[in-house]
């Protein structure tokens, strides 16, 4: 029997209203506007941070003093930039058609799948889109048409639904997160049929 995974979600007002504590490791997910928090099993909703901010740049260094006598001194050099914040969703692509084969602009991104009918979408080889290992990729459908993900031919992929090399969306505003584990591997996980 297929494991099946589903988030709770709810509105962003719904969630503020009811100002719930989340289990640890549990995620909430608010359907308007696609953020989600993770659970600890202590903090109530309103005082949980949303997963994956992006860290902040770093400072620039100091620029160097003007000579005497109006000379212009030498220019100092640029401090280093900071290290960039965990991964998470960074940006949304939305999706209307029925067909999308993901881009490296999707790297820790959301990708909306709004249609009425069934889509399919398609994870490329390496040697088409070189994904960085590591990457995630998150989908919600917040159409009435199923997702179902698939992967180009060379493309080992994995998941626990019942078609595990074909994973589907089980419904309306469910999300499924694509993980790249090796140069042609990948894995799915989330409410998936």
């Amino acid at each position: 029997m297929p494991v099946q995974i589903q988030f709770r979600r709810d509105t962003a007002a719904n969630w503020t209203s009811t100002n719930p504590t989340l289990a640890i490791g549990e995620i909430g997910l608010e359907t308007d506007t696609t953020k989600w928090k993770l659970g600890n099993g202590s903090t109530a909703w309103n005082s949980l941070a949303y997963a994956y901010a992006a860290g902040a740049t770093g400072p620039t260094g100091p620029q160097g003093a003007t000579g005497p006598t109006g000379a212009v001194g030498a220019t100092g050099s640029v401090g280093a930039t900071g290290a960039t914040g965990a991964g998470g969703v960074e940006a949304i692509n939305a999706q209307t058609g029925t067909t999308y084969t993901f881009v490296l602009s999707d790297k820790d991104d959301l990708v909306t799948a709004n249609n009425a009918s069934a889509q399919t979408y398609t994870i490329p080889l390496n040697s088409s889109v070189a994904f960085p290992v590591g990457t995630l990729i998150n989908i919600i459908q917040i159409g009435a048409g199923q997702v179902t993900v698939q992967a180009a031919g060379g493309v080992a992929f994995a998941s626990t639904g019942a078609t595990s090399t074909a994973p589907k969306t089980r419904t309306q505003y469910s999300v499924i997160t694509l993980i790249k584990a090796g140069t042609d591997t990948w894995y799915a996980t989330g409410d998936i049929a």
